[in-house]
């Protein structure tokens, strides 16, 4: 009998979403329970996870939090197309591979470009140029052999689940010129090709945008954006 698996999350978050990606890939049954993170947290969420952050999971009567290593325990309990036990042959170097590439889009290159949405006039500009010369120089190599995924697959790895759900802000935010620049879209497009083609084929994956909501994530951004500004000029 399959535990029973409970995922408090905000859909809008995008740490939090990258479980939903996981469970649905993995072809899990499990219950949503959404968490309202723009208010103080519940008593009730608190008992469940006392940092009070999303997602946690329930699991066969165990609480795990922080959504890398979720996804990881996930895929590590249901053995599927999306990693490779460290005992099959390759499957320590693509396990090493894909952690590779995770850590080194979010080390080198996502950090711009969350200082991108965050920042305005000139330090936006600056943080979008820094993230898209961030992917070409160290992204784009790396992903030079997806077919159309990570090191040749045909379908979705762990490296796609780590990080589509930002992919998806990758490619849609720049169409909102208010909390970014164009050109950032069409930079990716012209230097990046590689990233290009792999992002726009993981953002169209059923698994990737089964709770996507963009009217939801620009509004929440906008209010993010409005909020770290106040606490700029308040200094």
């Amino acid at each position: 009998m399959a535990p029973g698996i409970t995922l408090y999350t905000a859909h809008h978050c995008p740490w939090a979403y990258r479980c939903q990606i996981a469970l649905r890939e993995l072809g899990l049954e499990f219950e949503t329970i959404l968490i309202d993170i723009t208010v103080p947290r519940t008593a009730e969420y608190l008992a469940i996870n006392p940092r009070g952050l999303v997602p946690a999971l329930a699991y066969d009567g165990h609480i795990l939090a922080e959504s890398g290593l979720i996804v990881q325990f996930l895929v590590d309990s249901y053995p599927s197309h999306l990693l490779k036990s460290s005992s099959e042959p390759g499957g320590a170097l693509q396990r090493y591979s894909i952690g590779f590439f995770v850590d080194t889009y979010f080390s080198k290159a996502h950090t711009f470009f969350d200082n991108a949405v965050l920042f305005s006039g000139e330090e936006e500009t600056s943080a979008a140029k820094k993230y898209i010369d961030a992917v070409v120089k160290n992204i784009e190599p790396l992903l030079d052999d997806a077919r159309p995924f990570f090191a040749g697959s045909s379908r979705l790895t762990l490296a796609e689940v780590q990080t589509g759900s930002f992919l998806l802000r990758v490619f849609t935010l720049p169409k909102h010129t208010e909390i970014l620049p164009s050109f950032i879209s069409k930079s990716l497009e012209d230097k990046a090709p590689n990233f290009w083609r792999w992002g726009h084929a993981v953002i169209a994956e059923k698994t990737v945008t089964a709770v996507w909501d963009e009217e939801t994530v620009v509004k929440r951004t906008l209010e993010k954006i409005k909020k770290h500004r106040a606490a700029i000029q308040a200094k």
